[in-house]
């Protein structure tokens, strides 16, 4: 338990950090401040609080640790007197503390309340007041672009990803609707072709139900057993006088047909109405398989603007319920184009998963860094397992890949700024600092990553309700 004391002049005088203030100073300074006991163990200040206050150590000993992944890691000490840490309000409202100050050894530490520190700062040192705050705003300037380039590089994976998913259903559309114009001009054709050999209403009737019993063929087991059908076919409709056999006989296999159902045709319309009637049935089958793939297409648009818009967050709040399944299922959409063909994307979601508060755009976005960097490590292909399961009150979501895994040493800096294996141009190093931080300081949650040759799992647990 710590306590809090008052400091004179004298407390301070011997700390090299204070040399060249003056006594009326020291003592201004003291009395701006209060000294706290150092207890091992005790925690001072939290890592992502407001960096509210300027710690000074007189003696002792305190211990400065980041949360990186499940653990917590000293990262420097404090262990020389007048060593210093925090204060940042003083020259940015929204600083915080870059780790947690922890008692590592009994002593004592000077704590001044950043408002002091500025106003007092300001007063005497005002250039260094100036020069400090100008060199924190660079610092943070500097790490603010590299993280909006980071978070540019990620649009435009994502731009480029959802111009080729849009692509494909967009060309299939526009073909499907050229060949809408040629197919029904080969419809209207063969009905006035009928009407010119004046077909009764009975024989029309007795044709469209014909071409009501036709299944159409999607496709074949044998490439080469749809070329005998129709070669079959083909000599069917020569022997009979129909013109265009090849064509037709194409076709009609692709509607269903056979010469059975030929025979069938020819005895409602023999001789000269024998030709437009199967041409009327080929285009009609033709105009049905073209609109189905227009409709497939234009579905597929929308999906994947649904898909953009959800996973965008632009019709939500900030912060509200969701379902994490539904973010995940949307950054695989938008990465689609980097998972298709080679990687295989296997689904384990447990029924019963906890509902949680949180900021789904920003989740998606942790998302996207942990799949696309899971894609980048199986390069050659390999197996993508998403996995989301409670355990207890939390939710815990798993990204696993089968790539070539990453060395201790690559584990232990993974979640560190600008760290990253990536050759020149591929990666800011901030994708895991912005993951961490979003689950971590935004969610209170925490990410951990295990990895051994052959396998590499980012889990993320996130508190439920």
């Amino acid at each position: 338990m710590t306590s809090e004391t008052r400091l004179t002049a004298s407390d301070l005088r011997p700390l090299p950090l204070f040399d060249g203030l003056s006594e009326a100073q020291l003592e201004r300074l003291a009395a701006a401040g209060s000294a706290i006991t150092i207890e091992p163990g005790v925690v001072l200040f939290g890592e992502g609080e407001p960096a509210d206050a300027w710690w000074a150590l007189l003696e002792g000993a305190i211990d400065l640790v980041r949360h990186v992944g499940r653990e917590d890691t000293v990262v420097a000490r404090m262990d020389v007197p007048g060593r210093w840490a925090g204060g940042f309000r003083a020259w940015d409202d929204h600083g915080t503390y870059l780790a947690t100050g922890r008692g590592s050894r009994p002593g004592r530490v000077f704590r001044l309340p950043a408002e002091s520190l500025r106003e007092l700062f300001a007063a005497w040192f005002p250039f260094g007041a100036h020069l400090i705050g100008g060199l924190y705003h660079t610092a943070r300037s500097i790490e603010s672009t590299a993280r909006e380039q980071s978070s540019l590089i990620t649009l435009g994976t994502l731009a480029a990803g959802l111009a080729h998913e849009l692509n494909n259903p967009a060309a299939a559309a526009t073909r499907a609707a050229d060949s809408l114009e040629s197919a029904s001009r080969g419809l209207l054709d063969a009905l006035a072709w009928l009407s010119r050999n004046d077909i009764t209403a009975s024989q029309f009737v007795a044709l469209d139900a014909l071409r009501a019993e036709l299944a159409p063929q999607a496709g074949f087991v044998d490439a080469l057993e749809r070329a005998d059908r129709e070669e079959e076919l083909q000599r069917w409709l020569g022997r009979h006088g129909v013109q265009g056999s090849w064509r037709l006989a194409a076709a009609l296999v692709a509607a269903g047909a056979d010469p059975s159902w030929c025979v069938r045709v020819e005895e409602v319309l023999p001789g000269a109405d024998l030709e437009p009637a199967l041409e009327w049935v080929a285009n009609t089958a033709a105009v049905r398989t073209l609109l189905a793939e227009v409709r497939d297409s234009t579905h597929r648009i929308s999906e994947l603007v649904a898909a953009v818009r959800s996973y965008s967050q632009l019709d939500r709040a900030s912060r509200q319920r969701l379902v994490v399944t539904d973010g995940l299922e949307n950054t695989l959409v938008m990465l689609g184009h980097k998972l298709r063909n080679r990687i295989t994307v296997v689904r384990d979601y447990a029924e019963d998963l906890p509902a949680i508060e949180g900021y789904p755009g920003e989740l998606n976005q942790v998302w996207t860094n942990l799949i696309d960097n899971a894609a980048d490590a199986m390069a050659d292909g390999g197996t993508l397992r998403i996995a989301a399961h409670a355990d207890g009150p939390e939710l815990v979501v798993e990204v696993a890949d089968t790539g070539r895994g990453m060395p201790p040493e690559v584990v232990a800096r993974a979640f560190e700024p600008f760290f990253t294996t990536k050759e020149v141009g591929r990666g800011t190093g901030l994708g895991l600092d912005i993951a961490r931080r979003i689950v971590v300081e935004r969610h209170g949650g925490t990410i951990a990553i295990e990895s051994v040759p052959g396998t590499t799992v980012v889990r993320v647990r996130l508190p439920g309700e």
